[in-house]
């Protein structure tokens, strides 16, 4: 292959890829892990998204972290990684047969002792867990997106941030009239209006994969 071959074959994404910062050993391993052996690897955030959590946490430097949605764990450690000293990410995923995957690639990385991982439903768990939040990515149930956001806003800092994965939903929102039966589609344009209204946070959506929207608490 040329030159110019190679040139022409590769993709805005590709180039992506080659001008940031690795993944890294331990996370190429789990997201090759995640395509051999769970339903549904798209899930998972992968490298250009895990960088990028990595660098928001880097930059907002948060002192408590709430995942909604843990899957394999690569998300998790990318924001893990991104953690100041002292620094804690509480991830909850709410289905139990994902532990037996998860949880030694958690506990077995470099940032084990930064992360606190539970099963069960987030509605649940996070009233109980009685903390005040400094960043939450919600990446959970899509069916769900809006009482996640009216359940975590009142346990956010001032200041702080809401990171919303998938709220392009593969172009769906632009549905005007989704089917009844598509609850996913249905909930995530409504979490989408709700918070474009909401006075008491500011917002950007970016067509970062699926859409990642940045909410920030006034």
């Amino acid at each position: 292959m040329t030159e110019q071959t190679k040139k022409e074959a590769m993709t805005i994404d590709d180039y992506i890829l080659q001008h940031i910062d690795e993944e890294g050993d331990y996370l190429h391993a789990l997201y090759r892990d995640t395509h051999l052996k769970l339903l549904y690897p798209r899930m998972a955030s992968g490298h250009l998204q895990g960088r990028m959590l990595k660098m928001f946490v880097r930059m907002i430097r948060p002192r408590q972290v709430l995942e909604i949605g843990t899957y394999s764990g690569y998300s998790a450690l990318c924001m893990a990684e991104g953690l100041p000293e002292g620094g804690v990410l509480h991830t909850i995923e709410i289905n139990d047969e994902q532990e037996e995957f998860t949880r030694p690639w958690l506990e077995g990385s470099p940032y084990g002792d930064k992360i606190r991982f539970y099963i069960g439903d987030a509605l649940q768990l996070v009233p109980a867990l009685d903390l005040k939040f400094d960043l939450v990515f919600i990446d959970g149930d899509k069916r769900k997106y809006l009482d996640y956001y009216e359940m975590v806003l009142p346990r956010l800092s001032e200041g702080g941030y809401i990171l919303a994965d998938n709220t392009l939903w593969d172009g769906h929102v632009l549905e005007e009239h989704p089917h009844a039966s598509d609850l996913q589609t249905l909930r995530i344009k409504e979490f989408n209006e709700v918070v474009a209204r909401d006075r008491r946070v500011e917002k950007v959506i970016l067509p970062l994969r699926d859409g990642l929207t940045i909410i920030r608490k006034k």
